[in-house]
């Protein structure tokens, strides 16, 4: 078999559809839009949501919540998941992320308190349950929660109280 031979599957090419020529076609007349209104006109662009005129269920509804620009996307640890790392090592982000048990763009980690754990860790995390806090207390192990880190705003303000401070 040779290019020159190769066909499309039955069904994979459709006709043209042509409208408007003739009512031995089926499709003369009207051209297959039915009689009259506002979806037989040319340049029928109706969005969606449209209701006619009437007021739309979309405004008729009111507005909740907002969304917090400054909300942090926390990636989520178990403590039995920290036996994959070695026993007696620094658990931080970087750590966890090299391990594969967090994305690499995490923002935060949050470190919950399903399983138990054997090794003793030192953990620094953004939060911390008070179920793992436990877990790895009980383990011999140290929880450091990281503080929180500020916005520019509120650097700033930080800065202009110090220098109030000093002078």
């Amino acid at each position: 078999m040779s290019l020159s031979q190769l066909k499309a599957p039955k069904g994979a090419n459709r006709e043209r559809k042509r409208v408007g020529r003739g009512q031995a076609s089926g499709l003369g007349k009207t051209a297959g839009r039915g009689g009259k209104g506002q979806k037989a006109r040319s340049g029928n662009m109706h969005f969606e949501g449209f209701e006619g005129g009437q007021m739309p269920l979309q405004r008729r509804l009111p507005k909740f919540g907002f969304t917090n620009v400054f909300r942090r996307d926390f990636d989520e640890v178990q403590v039995a998941k920290l036996a994959a790392l070695p026993a007696g090592s620094v658990v931080d982000q970087a750590a966890l992320a090299q391990a594969g048990l967090i994305r690499k763009n995490a923002e935060g980690v949050v470190v919950l308190g399903q399983g138990e754990l054997t090794g003793a860790y030192t953990v620094k995390a953004d939060r911390v349950t008070a179920g793992a806090r436990a877990a790895i207390e009980k383990a011999g192990g140290k929880v450091e929660v990281l503080p929180k880190p500020q916005t520019m705003y509120q650097k700033a303000k930080a800065a202009k109280v110090a220098a109030k401070k000093k002078a």
